[in-house]
């Protein structure tokens, strides 16, 4: 079976071994999305930019393997803060709201760096 896999610029995808993304068939599954820069600066400070900065990645991955937002079946966010629940929905709105997907947002206690607010999946099935 064919598995076309697209990557992006996190250095934890070949030192941890995964894939931003994987093609199987019709679906495209894109793995835990952070919110890293592409300078390699700090991530954005607002909850809001940080959740565009993720589905930016989360989509280019997306459209290598031949699917877009509109394609979106399914997401789930992490989130350190429920106060930042607002800001991260609002940007998840602006991002995948025209397909409106099932969609998850969990608080965790944490994420792999500090400085990130949340982290996103996301599932796609390409018609």
């Amino acid at each position: 079976m064919d598995r076309p896999t697209a990557s992006s610029d996190s250095p934890f995808e070949p030192r941890y071994g995964f894939s931003r993304a994987m093609r199987v068939d019709n679906r495209v599954i894109v793995a835990g999305t952070a919110p890293i820069p592409q300078d390699g600066e700090a991530p954005a400070a607002s909850a809001h930019d940080q959740m565009l900065r993720c589905g930016e990645i989360a989509l280019t991955a997306m459209a290598e393997l031949g699917a877009s937002a509109a394609d979106v079946v399914r997401t789930r966010m992490f989130i350190v803060d429920a106060a930042h629940a607002d800001q991260i929905g609002e940007a998840h709105a602006e991002i995948f709201g025209a397909a409106s997907p099932p969609a998850t947002m969990v608080v965790v206690a944490g994420l792999l760096d500090p400085g990130w607010l949340v982290e996103i999946e996301v599932e796609a099935v390409v018609r």
